[in-house]
């Protein structure tokens, strides 16, 4: 269930009253099923030292829902008037526009919710010079940005995964420092930015790198409820917001204003309570078992149980408070590599912590956060569900957690069964066996790991999305001219030059708002690599379906650090598939790959024509992200009569169409018929035998010639000395 009607971000101007919920905002405390995302969004709004919260789930979760939600239930504020920073009176050391003494004059406002737009440039974020004073009158002042807006509220980017990685890490800086610094276009300031960072996402259209995974300080996996009574709540509270909104929000009144009140105690208590050193050994003791890279995920699970402490009601941290703090914690800093997935070991993490110390008491006051409410019309039991009482040991696991082996999914792979009915000998050789060695000259290992592929680009300039693969004109990169287009960074020597030869003859130097001109910045883009996959029986049948496997796994690994789209064409038997449409998530390419059947005929013009209308339909979705179409394949075409012609002129098509292509040969034998390298010539494709694809086999060639010509060198000089 998602909130679709509060787009912009939410200042508390259309709050009703004082104390009262926004009307137009589903409310917090009415979201069923969700109390793990509860408990994380809770946990983070009392202490945002935590380091904010990454929503990973499918659509329709209620993540956007949540989150809107979250700002009506956080305390009111006190702001000095006309601040722009929204700094407390007193509380304005280093504000641009401070010093605020204590008796300045303030006023309340609910807590900001700022969302932040997906094609959000870097000045709009951070701020930068403002320009119209600085042409009009010849100023050199400050325009805040979003972090300025969000200070001391909540900054929400919804599918951050598709946010531009340097704005990320801009966003996770501000929220680790709580502070904002900027040094550029000749302005140099710093303001507050403490922000509750939230950023969710639907895995299916990318991952975040791992780097950018870590800085995030908790994690939940969302996923629809599959019990039926449970789904029929939510669609319910659902259907009676929509008809009486301003009803809706009335009647879960109460349970708002407790669980508000119950987030200011809780804000209140967090700095008295205490961590004592046998937790924190436990603590580390988990983290270390968990084999988490660096101390970040420690320092984490610290901050986030001091804070379910504070939540709880408790003044000292005990092992709920240590296990609630590392499920939320640690899950999502396991990952290795793109294709493993996030999870966690729940039984370790048990067996770590064990039960031997009970958990310190509560203190002796009445608890805030379970308020009675108006429940007129609520199903019976509904209350459990209800998260305005998240975060008791009690609460069920996330859906993550919940999925069996999901945290040994690469160790359970091995012994999936591989062989398809009909393959006959085509079976692969056992992936458990390292004695199959390499292909026979190919110079691959049969194992289906991924390895460090060289790297494949399209030729030319293009202007798609910033990435890390081909060259282009993009948002960032070395500055190689000026336009006057509307948008960008500033050029400031162009602009200068231009007002100069306008005011020519003058002995002044105006500069009008027409003499302006931006930077055109080169750097790399991402593309869209469509992967086209001969998964016949002449593959499988010389056993090299594992090497194939192998490079390709290789090849997504390579388009996931290079922030590429990627799509999976497979032709196999009496026709081809489109088996993964073009997408941001190589893990789910994948695991597509992995399960891939093969056998029978090859059909490679059907191939080639499926690659071609996959590749026409994205032009007209995306026009600016230029295609890489990859073929892997021996070059055979055995699947209905005129194979070999319809190949070619499929093949044809392609190159008209002026899509790049490489063709990666997987041919093997001492015989080899040589079709790849003719299906390169006919795509105007560069063909590359799949034991080049390796960077390593690339610098090892280097390598052996270096040497070679060390050994003539050295030879030569012997027999001039002799």
């Amino acid at each position: 269930m998602r909130d679709g009607s509060n787009d912009g971000s939410n200042d508390g101007s259309n709050d009703p009253d004082q104390h009262g919920s926004p009307p137009d905002i589903f409310p917090f405390s009415a979201v069923v099923g969700s109390d793990d995302l509860a408990l994380a969004l809770v946990l983070t709004a009392v202490s945002p030292e935590v380091g904010g919260v990454l929503v990973r789930g499918e659509k329709g979760t209620a993540k956007s829902t949540m989150v809107r939600g979250l700002a009506a239930v956080l305390p009111r504020q006190s702001v000095v008037a006309g601040c722009r920073f929204g700094c407390a009176p007193g509380d304005g050391a280093g504000c641009p526009d401070g010093p605020h003494d204590a008796g300045a004059e303030a006023s309340t406002r609910a807590a900001r919710l700022v969302e932040l737009p997906i094609g959000a440039t870097e000045d709009r974020v951070i701020g930068s010079l403002d320009l119209e004073r600085a042409l009009g009158r010849g100023e050199t002042a400050y325009q805040p940005g979003l972090l300025a807006a969000a200070n001391r509220g909540i900054l929400y980017v919804d599918e951050v995964n598709l946010l531009h990685d340097h704005l990320v890490d801009l966003l996770l800086d501000a929220a680790a420092m709580g502070r904002n610094t900027v040094e550029r276009d000749g302005v140099s300031v710093s303001h507050a930015a403490r922000i509750v960072l939230v950023g969710t996402m639907n895995p299916e259209e990318g991952e975040l790198r791992p780097q950018l995974l870590d800085r995030f300080g908790l994690t939940v996996e969302v996923a629809a409820p599959r019990e039926p009574a449970l789904r029929a709540e939510v669609v319910r509270r659902r259907l009676a917001f929509d008809v009486e909104p301003a009803a809706f929000v009335a009647r879960f009144e109460k349970d708002q204003e407790a669980l508000r009140g119950r987030i200011a105690d809780a804000r209140a208590r967090v700095r008295t309570v205490t961590l004592t050193d046998a937790m924190l050994t436990r603590i580390a003791t988990v983290c270390a078992a968990f084999e988490v890279d660096g101390l970040r995920a420690d320092i984490v699970t610290a901050r986030a149980a001091v804070a379910h402490a504070a939540w709880s009601g408790r003044t000292t941290v005990g092992v709920a408070d240590v296990r609630a703090a590392a499920r939320l914690a640690l899950p999502h800093r396991r990952r290795r590599n793109p294709f493993d997935s996030p999870g966690l070991d729940e039984d370790l993490l048990d067996r770590l912590l064990g039960d031997d110390e009970p958990d310190p008491e509560p203190d002796p006051e009445p608890d805030p956060g379970r308020g009675d409410g108006d429940r007129d019309g609520d199903e019976p039991g509904t209350p459990d569900d209800d998260p305005a009482q998240p975060g008791t040991p009690s609460e069920p696991e996330s859906a993550a957690s919940r999925e069996p082996g999901h945290e040994t999914e690469r160790e359970a792979e091995p012994q999936r069964a591989e062989n398809h009915p009909g393959d006959g000998d085509c079976g692969e050789p056992d992936r458990t066996s390292t004695s199959a060695g390499s292909v026979a000259g190919s110079g691959v290992s049969t194992s289906d790991e991924p390895y460090r592929a060289k790297l494949l680009r399209a030729k030319g300039i293009g202007q798609g999305d910033p990435g890390r693969r081909s060259a282009a004109h993009t948002s960032t990169g070395r500055r190689v001219g000026s336009t006057n287009a509307r948008t960008g960074p500033v050029h400031v020597p162009a602009t200068i030059r231009a007002a100069a030869a306008r005011g020519a003859g003058t002995g002044r130097l105006r500069v009008a708002p027409s003499d302006l001109r931006r930077s055109v910045l080169q750097g790399r883009e991402s593309n869209l690599v469509l992967l086209c996959v001969d998964a016949s029986g002449s593959m499988a049948a010389r056993k090299r379906m594992e090497a194939v496997k192998s490079a390709v796994l290789s090849l997504l690994l390579d388009a996931y650090q290079r922030r590429d789209k990627v799509g999976l064409v497979t032709f196999r038997g009496a026709g081809a598939e489109l088996t993964l449409p073009p997408t941001g998530s190589v893990d789910i390419a994948a695991r597509r790959l992995r399960e891939l059947p093969h056998g029978g005929r090859t059909p490679l013009a059907e191939g080639l024509e499926t690659a071609y209308d996959t590749l026409r339909v994205e032009r007209l979705r995306d026009p600016h992200r230029r295609p890489l179409l990859v073929v892997v394949t021996d070059g055979r075409a055995t699947s209905g009569t005129d194979a070999l012609g319809r190949a070619a002129r499929a093949a044809g098509r392609l190159r008209q169409e002026g899509v790049e292509s490489v063709v990666l040969d997987c041919e093997a034998g001492r015989f080899r018929m040589g079709l790849a390298a003719l299906l390169a010539e006919q795509l105007g494709a560069e063909h590359l035998p799949v034991g080049e694809l390796a960077a390593s086999a690339i610098v090892g060639a280097a390598r052996s010639a270096h040497a070679t010509r060390a050994i003539g060198a050295s030879r030569a000089i012997r027999e001039r000395a002799a």
